[in-house]
């Protein structure tokens, strides 16, 4: 934050400095101008949080270097009608200085109940300022009534729009956006439509499914990963685990009603709650997991115990509830909207498996929310994000399921990297170091800083960093 303070007459200055006279006490006092009351310098920022129209503070707390507010932003239910309504949405602010390159996090999900500071690794490697956004129709940030129609990439394509504009005239440096996984995708939505608003977009293991029903990367990336022993280990799991359902699925019951959890409104039933869980226990070990956990893999000669307890370490029965489902619906929704999803084959698990197209969004959602996809979303970002876009960062774990289907950026300025051995976890940070050194240049060259201090690369302890992921089990 940048104190302005009154300049010193040339002639003292340099008397001063120079230290070969001392000037009276009165001069002195005279020469030493106050330094403004530290509480005016905050109120100015607040002042100006409060200036602009349908913000409002609803909290503050000041970590090492920094000034964290938690606001709230009045946007329109529907952008194309704004006369419908309003809704509230949930935002973080990350203050250093005004005149700091800001980054914008879109997550994707929802923000934490209470949250907390912390920082993105772009805004680590920036210093800089970092608002967070929680998705529309997650937590809190929901219209009531909820019409589901106005939950799609445009909409909150255009929820992004109006905070940046927004947040822009107290915020004058250059502007990244950044988001993992989901909160990638919905980066690139945003850069999609509305191209001016930020002066650069990383987006990590953000996945790209333009023709849902041409899925053979994914098939293909669980027939190539780790090495034959693991991959025969984890199909063999996941074949014991469906030969004995008769004696696993009472588990599953027994710890639903012990934690009050159901199935009957998204999946219907424990049974067909277990099989979705086995079948995406492969995927959540490498989403997750590395090479390394292998050796956990428990052997087809382990008891129904050790099957149960590793599949329900590593993918989590009690996701695949009711309770479970209920912060995740406005993902599952989108992807079985617009987003796309996996469509694995699974040709291992043939006459073991029940519930031919179990594995698919709509199984997940109660029956209102059920809908049918539209591929013309995807396939006009993908070709857009090919062709058009500029200034787009996409990084990658190899061993992350997710990273199968990647975007392809275009020439304008725009990169691919891949973390060697990585899961969906990937970061800058995890590059091969030729790529990182290029890809750390290339953020600082788009948000206009030509490097940062050593003091500022490491995260006070006060301000964790954030992975941007979020968490399988939502608290």
């Amino acid at each position: 934050m940048i104190v302005r303070t009154r300049a010193l007459p040339a002639l003292i200055l340099s008397l001063l400095t120079a230290g070969s006279l001392a000037l009276p006490a009165t001069a002195q006092a005279q020469a030493r101008p106050a330094a403004p009351p530290a509480v005016a310098v905050e109120d100015t920022l607040l002042a100006r949080l409060k200036a602009i129209p349908g913000l409002s503070v609803v909290s503050e707390t000041q970590p090492s270097g920094y000034r964290f507010f938690v606001l709230s932003f009045t946007q329109p239910v529907d952008h194309r009608h704004p006369r419908k309504g309003t809704y509230q949405q949930r935002l973080t602010l990350l203050h250093r200085a005004e005149n700091a390159p800001t980054v914008l996090f879109t997550g994707g999900y929802g923000l934490a109940v209470n949250p907390t500071s912390s920082r993105t690794e772009p805004t680590r490697l920036l210093d800089g300022n970092q608002v967070s956004v929680e998705h529309r129709f997650f937590r809190s940030s929901r219209p009531d009534p909820a019409d589901w129609n106005d939950l799609d990439i445009w909409q909150e394509a255009s929820d992004e729009h109006r905070i940046v504009q927004a947040l822009k005239t107290v915020y004058s440096g250059k502007w990244i956006q950044t988001g993992a996984s989901k909160g990638g995708m919905t980066s690139v939505y945003h850069r999609r439509f509305y191209p001016g608003d930020v002066d650069g977009v990383v987006a990590y293991v953000a996945p790209n499914d333009p023709v849902n029903r041409s899925d053979r990367a994914y098939d293909t990336f669980f027939d190539k990963v780790g090495d034959a022993a693991c991959r025969t280990a984890l199909e063999n799991v996941q074949k014991e685990a469906l030969k004995r359902r008769n004696r696993l699925v009472p588990k599953l019951e027994a710890d639903a009603a012990l934690n009050g959890q159901t199935f009957t409104r998204t999946l219907g039933t424990a049974d067909r709650s277990f099989e979705m869980t086995v079948l995406d226990t492969v995927w959540a070990f490498w989403q997750y997991s590395s090479v390394a956990d292998c050796a956990t893999v428990p052997p087809a000669t382990a008891s129904d115990d050790e099957i149960y307890d590793w599949i329900d370490s590593v993918a989590g029965f009690l996701f695949y509830t009711d309770q479970g489902m209920e912060y995740y619906a406005p993902y599952y929704y989108q992807a079985a909207n617009q987003l796309g999803w996996p469509e694995l084959k699974f040709k291992h698990l043939r006459g073991l498996a029940r519930y031919p197209g179990l594995y698919q969004p709509n199984s997940v959602l109660p029956a209102e929310l059920r809908s049918s996809h539209d591929p013309r979303p995807m396939l006009d970002v993908d070709h857009w994000v090919r062709k058009q876009s500029s200034r787009m960062m996409f990084v990658y774990g190899e061993n992350d399921p997710w990273s199968a289907e990647r975007f392809t950026p275009s020439r304008n300025d725009s990169h691919l990297y891949v973390a060697p051995g990585a899961n969906h976890g990937a970061n800058i940070a995890g590059l091969a170091e030729p790529d990182r050194q290029a890809a750390t240049a290339t953020l600082r060259r788009w948000a206009g800083v030509a490097d940062v201090p050593p003091s500022a690369r490491n995260t006070p302890p006060s301000v964790p960093d954030d992975d941007m992921l979020p968490v399988r089990r939502p608290s």
